[in-house]
């Protein structure tokens, strides 16, 4: 399985452009994920430098990418390029919207009303 990533506000705290605090519970997930031989992808909007100390935060945590902002080598190659849309069997990001637990909400309308202003 591959897993998309988001670092701020996922993996810590959201005080970009500085990097927060350490969200464990997550990195202790992921590196879980990793050790059972899945992929993972760093997904984030960061660039430049502070993508590079986003991922040297991560290094410094025992977290090591398979990609970094874009697709695994493998999809890349299978599909002749690379897309801007990032593929994996799931994402993992603070501002996730799960519509499979929305369907089964009776206001999910309104549930979804509500995500939207505190975004």
């Amino acid at each position: 399985m591959t897993y998309a990533v988001d670092f701020d506000g996922t993996l810590c705290e959201d005080c970009y452009p500085f990097i927060g605090a350490s969200k464990q519970e997550v990195i202790d997930f992921i590196l879980a994920k990793k050790a059972g031989g899945h992929k993972l992808i760093l997904w984030t909007c960061r660039k430049g430098s502070h993508l590079t100390a986003a991922v040297e935060w991560c290094r410094l945590r025992r977290i090591t990418f398979d990609a970094v902002n874009e697709n695994l080598p493998e999809h890349i190659a299978l599909y002749g390029g690379d897309t801007r849309k990032i593929f994996a069997d799931y994402y993992i990001d603070n501002k996730n919207l799960d519509l499979f637990d929305l369907r089964a909400r009776r206001n999910w309308q309104e549930d979804l009303k509500e995500k939207k202003e505190r975004i």
